[in-house]
C-alpha cells in the first residue's frame, strides 16, 4: 500500500481500519483454517485467450485463503484481480459499480488517488454513504478524498438503477462482469461462513478501442463531476447509443449498454441483442441467469428449441418460480401474482422442458450469474438481468463475446452449476404452486 505522508488524517484513518480489518480476519481465521490450507484445485486451469481473460469466484481449477474472513477455498479470488489493476495503473482509474464495501479495493483506489492517478468513482445512491454494511471501505475512499458520485448528480432522486459493474484502467483495460464489489458478490457474507459468495464472473479485456467505449459510457454519467452542475446523465436521460463492435486478434466483441426508452424500436435495446444472438444458435444454448422476466426472450428460446437447439437453464432459486419468472413458461405452468394475475402476454410453452431448474447453492449464496453460452463459442455476460428493467431503466453492460477459448470457461462454470442442479418438477416449484392454488382457488 503506498501512503501520501502529507496526508496524516488519510494515513491514521487506513491504518486503523487495517488494524480493526487484521484484528476480524485473525479472529475468523482461528476459527476456520484447520484442513483447509491442504485444499488443492480439482481441475486443470484453461488456456486464457491474451485479449480476454475470465475469473470465476467459485472456480475449481483454483485456490486462495480470503483476507478477510481467513478462509482458504476454491475459486479465483476477484478483489485481488480487481486490487492489481488498479494498483498497476499509471495514468487513470474509472470505476463505476453498484456497491462497493470492500476494504483492499477502497485502500487500492485511495492509494492511487494519493499517488497521482486520476481516480473517478460512480455508485448507486443507496450504497454511496457509509452505513453499517460499507462504512470501512467508504470512510478510506472519503477520508483519502477520491472524486466520487452517484446517479442523484444529475438533479434527481437517482436513475431505476446504477447497476454497472466497470472497471476501466489507463484507457486500455477493462475488468467488467456481474460481481458487485462486496463481501457477498466475491468472497461471502461477514457474517456467514458457511457462504462462499454469490456465483460471479468477472472478465478482464484488454483493449484500447472496448476501453473508450466504457470510458464514453462513464463520462456521460460523469458530467462535470461531484459539487458541480448536475449535467450528469443516468438512465433514459442518456442519448441513444447502438452496439458497438469491436475484432481484436482471436475474438470479436459487441458492446451494448442499457437503458432504452420503449418509444425505440425493441430490436435496438440491450434485450433485442440478446435475443438476436439467441436467434442465431443452432446448436446448444446454456444460461446461468439471477432474473429472467423477459417474455420476448422466452419466447425467441421457445423458436431455437423448436427448431432443434438443446436448451439448459439455471436460476437462482430465489426468483426462479415467481410469477413473472420465464422459467414457469419453459416448465409449462403458470403461478398467479399477489393479485391472482396471470401476466397479460404471459406464454406457456406447448412443448414444455425438464432441463430448467435451480443450483444447488451453500447457505446465504445466491446465483447472480447473467450469461449464457451459444453453440460452445458465444457468450453473452454483463450486469444486464435478463428484465424488463434493465432494458428500460438501468445503467447497465452487456458484452456478446465470439470466443470459443472464453465460452469454454463459461462452460465449465454452467457445468459446475449444473451437475447437481434441482431440475424439472422440483418440490420447491410443487410448493410454490400448491400456495398459489391455496392462495388464489
Amino acid at each position: 500500500m503506498i501512503i501520501n505522508t502529507k496526508n496524516n488524517r488519510f494515513c491514521l484513518s487506513v491504518i486503523s481500519a487495517l488494524v480493526l480489518i487484521g484484528t476480524a480476519a485473525s479472529v475468523l481465521f482461528l476459527r476456520n483454517s484447520t484442513s483447509q490450507a491442504t485444499l488443492k484445485p480439482i481441475v486443470d486451469p484453461l488456456p486464457q485467450d491474451p485479449h480476454i481473460q475470465a475469473f470465476f469466484n467459485h472456480a475449481e481449477s483454483s485456490v486462495y485463503t480470503e483476507p478477510y474472513r481467513g478462509i482458504t477455498r476454491y475459486g479465483d479470488n476477484l478483489e485481488q484481480v480487481i486490487v492489481n489493476a488498479i494498483t498497476q495503473a499509471t495514468v487513470s482509474v474509472e470505476v463505476a459499480v453498484q456497491e462497493l464495501n470492500l476494504p483492499g479495493i477502497a485502500e487500492a483506489l485511495a492509494a492511487s488517488h494519493q499517488r497521482g492517478i486520476k481516480v473517478r468513482l460512480i455508485l448507486e445512491n443507496e450504497y454511496s454513504t457509509p452505513d453499517t454494511d460499507n462504512r470501512d471501505a467508504l470512510q478510506i475512499i472519503q477520508t483519502a478524498q477520491v472524486p466520487q458520485i452517484d446517479d442523484t448528480a444529475d438533479g434527481s432522486q437517482g436513475s431505476g438503477l446504477m447497476h454497472h459493474k466497470f472497471v476501466v484502467i489507463d484507457n486500455r483495460w477493462v475488468i467488467t462482469g456481474s460481481a458487485n464489489f462486496t463481501y457477498s458478490g466475491i468472497h461471502g457474507d461477514a457474517d456467514n461462513l458457511a457462504s462462499r459468495g454469490n456465483a460471479n464472473a468477472l472478465l478482464k479485456i484488454e483493449s484500447e478501442a472496448i476501453a473508450q467505449q466504457f470510458t464514453q459510457e462513464f463520462n456521460l454519467m460523469w458530467g462535470d463531476g461531484p459539487g458541480n452542475t448536475p449535467d450528469s446523465q443516468f438512465g433514459l436521460q442518456k442519448p441513444l447509443r447502438l452496439e458497438h463492435s469491436t475484432t481484436l486478434p482471436t475474438s470479436s466483441v459487441t458492446l451494448k449498454f442499457s437503458p432504452i426508452s420503449t418509444t425505440q424500436p425493441w430490436a435496438q435495446s440491450t434485450n433485442g441483442l440478446i435475443g438476436q444472438t439467441l436467434s442465431q444458435s443452432t446448436r446448444s444454448i446454456k444460461t446461468a441467469l439471477f432474473v429472467f422476466s423477459a417474455q420476448r426472450l422466452a419466447n425467441q428460446l421457445e423458436t431455437q428449441v423448436n427448431q432443434g437447439t438443446q436448451l439448459q437453464a439455471l436460476i437462482d432459486p430465489g426468483f426462479a418460480y415467481r410469477s413473472y419468472s420465464e422459467a414457469l413458461d419453459m416448465l409449462g405452468v403458470a403461478i398467479p401474482d399477489h393479485r391472482c394475475k396471470i401476466e397479460a402476454d404471459n406464454k406457456i410453452w406447448t412443448s414444455p422442458i425438464t432441463s430448467i431448474g435451480t443450483p444447488n447453492l451453500l447457505s446465504g449464496d445466491k446465483l447472480h450469474h447473467k450469461f449464457a453460452v451459444i453453440d460452445d463459442s458465444t457468450i453473452i455476460i454483463g450486469s444486464h438481468n435478463w428484465s424488463h428493467a434493465a432494458n428500460t431503466d438501468n445503467d447497465e453492460t452487456l458484452l456478446v463475446i465470439e470466443s470459443p477459448t472464453v465460452a469454454a470457461h463459461f462452460n465449465r462454470e454452467f457445468e459446475r452449476l449444473y451437475r447437481d442442479a434441482y431440475l424439472g418438477e422440483t418440490p420447491l416449484l410443487t410448493q410454490k404452486q400448491e400456495a398459489g392454488k391455496q392462495r388464489c382457488p
